[in-house]
């Protein structure tokens, strides 16, 4: 599946709500997966305050696949971007960290089936061998 094209990308219109961050992060993807940062399961808070100057700042804390991830900066540059054109947003600030560290079962299982790996379905019932018990 091919990754989103950005620099074809519009802002929503209308008045800010919440809803409109996760929208956005949505759009951003791992330039090496093809799947969006918020279902691989990198964002780990993203939230709007109200800012001095009546405008709203974002704040975002988000990880990335590895440590020495060399797509990093393009990845927090298009987050920062991309929120910053929201309506009434006059600040954003992206927050880049390890602890915790990501691992697969952060990713959402449509990120999971996406990518092929197995979806956990839960317990399995127990192995009841190849013979039967008679009484």
């Amino acid at each position: 599946m091919p990754i989103p094209n950005s620099s074809n990308y519009a802002a929503p219109a209308g008045p800010f709500r919440e809803q409109m961050i996760w929208d956005q992060l949505k759009t951003v993807y791992d330039p090496e997966i093809p799947v969006n940062i918020v279902d691989l399961g990198l964002i780990y808070e993203a939230a709007a305050v109200a800012a001095d100057d009546g405008g709203k700042r974002i704040s975002v804390r988000m990880t990335l696949t590895a440590p020495g991830c060399s797509m990093s900066d393009v990845i927090k540059a298009e987050v920062e971007q991309k929120l910053a054109r929201l309506p009434e947003v006059t600040g954003v600030n992206v927050d880049v960290t390890f602890d915790p560290p990501w691992d697969q079962s952060k990713m959402s299982d449509a990120a999971k089936l996406q990518l092929g790996f197995d979806v956990d379905p839960g317990p399995r019932p127990a192995d009841r061998g190849s013979f039967k018990i008679v009484r």
